[in-house]
């Protein structure tokens, strides 16, 4: 009798053993993801997926400009989500053509909507590659206003004032590297 109530006690405290440990483990997982769950869209870390417009902007030392325009403006996340998107990304040289003042300005927190205008100005709910566009054509941009693309020598211009210099495909749209910055049609 001895025997057999060991023999059964022996595994019924190795279940239990793995069982407090496998507690613990779990709590110990949630905790982590409940810690991260307020950190967004963008927060997300994946080294072996391909990278969304975010993490393609990010990791692009000619466009820390813009990256920080969109932290300023709360846009990351937005870009982080599945889309499709396309991006019209101004490099760092771009934003250095715009009048002295004028980003430092944008940049206030009191004009974080004329920013938020201005980059959503950047962006349409396609991905766009880079054979669709047409001379001529018009594109809606996520801030209500159109945008005119123009074919000329080869070269894909936008509002007659950005060419696009580079693409890149994202997994969660398109990025299209612009030498300058698209500015909104003044409102009447």
């Amino acid at each position: 009798m001895k025997k057999i109530i060991q023999l059964i006690a022996i595994p019924i405290a190795i279940f239990l053993f793995v069982s407090c440990n496998n507690e613990k483990q779990t709590n110990a997982n949630t905790s982590a993801t409940e810690a991260n769950s307020d950190a967004g869209q963008a927060n997300v870390k994946d080294d072996a997926s391909m990278k969304d417009i975010v993490k393609i902007a990010v990791g692009s030392s000619d466009h820390t400009t813009l990256v920080a325009a969109l932290k300023q403006a709360d846009l990351v996340d937005v870009l982080a989500n599945p889309g499709p998107f396309t991006v019209f990304a101004p490099t760092n040289a771009a934003f250095d053509k715009l009048p002295k003042g004028t980003l430092d300005d944008l940049m206030k927190p009191e004009k974080k909507a004329d920013l938020q205008n201005i980059l959503q100005y950047h962006v349409t709910t396609s991905a766009l590659k880079i054979d669709y566009f047409k001379d001529g054509q018009t594109i809606g941009m996520v801030n209500g206003d159109n945008l005119t693309v123009s074919v000329k020598g080869g070269k894909i211009i936008l509002n007659n004032s950005a060419t696009i210099v580079g693409s890149v495909e994202g997994s969660n749209g398109m990025v299209h590297i612009i030498d300058g910055v698209l500015l909104p049609p003044v409102k009447k």
